[in-house]
């Protein structure tokens, strides 16, 4: 049973749901139990401990919300420009959307961090990982602006995503596709006027 990979994405996806609709307190392995319909004891049959249960977690909602390859493989077909990066921050706006539980999961799991110090450390490696994978990813891409413009958007799409999925209606008066064309065309021209480069 502990080889059944198939079983194992169950239960991690059983215990995103948990989080997402319960927190981080309702996370037990009974209750992963309980949401992936399986078995008592299952969970505890695949991971040691809820700490083991975490870090696989994040593992888990970064394979739900990476995009599809062939998806990515389309739009990175388009001459690099300011509108492909808007495209871009606009298609992880929607995979957030698409997947709510994840992204409600991995808010649940910073705020365990902060009362956590080993969880707090996995969750830091587990997100630098993922903020140097995305600057290489636009650099390497030859998409235009600089890596500070990329940490930049990657700071305010976080504060967008977050408005847009808890307080929606904070953002309602606003296009969310303007700020983001906006954004994208002020972090980009940051990366490439006068002194351009100077925080790379």
């Amino acid at each position: 049973m502990r080889q059944n990979p198939a079983r194992r994405a169950a239960l991690l996806d059983g215990a995103i749901e948990v989080l997402a609709r319960e927190g981080s307190r309702g996370l037990t392995l009974r209750a992963v139990d309980t949401q992936a319909e399986v078995p008592k004891g299952t969970t505890t049959n695949y991971f040691a401990n809820r700490a083991e249960l975490l870090a696989q977690v994040m593992t888990r909602i970064q394979e739900r919300l990476t995009p599809e390859e062939s998806q990515l493989a389309d739009t990175m077909s388009e001459k690099p420009s300011v509108e492909l990066v808007a495209t871009l921050l606009k298609q992880l706006l929607g995979r957030m959307r698409a997947d709510r539980s994840s992204w409600l999961a991995l808010m649940e799991l910073r705020l365990e961090a902060t009362r956590r110090p080993e969880l707090h450390a996995e969750l830091a490696r587990f997100f630098s990982v993922q903020l140097d994978a995305n600057i290489s990813f636009h650099l390497d891409g030859g998409l235009p602006g600089d890596r500070t413009g990329v940490i930049l958007m990657y700071l305010a799409m976080t504060g967008l995503i977050v408005d847009d999925l808890t307080v929606p209606d904070l953002l309602a008066p606003h296009s969310v596709d303007k700020l983001i064309d906006e954004l994208a065309r002020r972090a980009v021209d940051m990366g490439t006027g006068p002194g351009a480069g100077t925080g790379s």
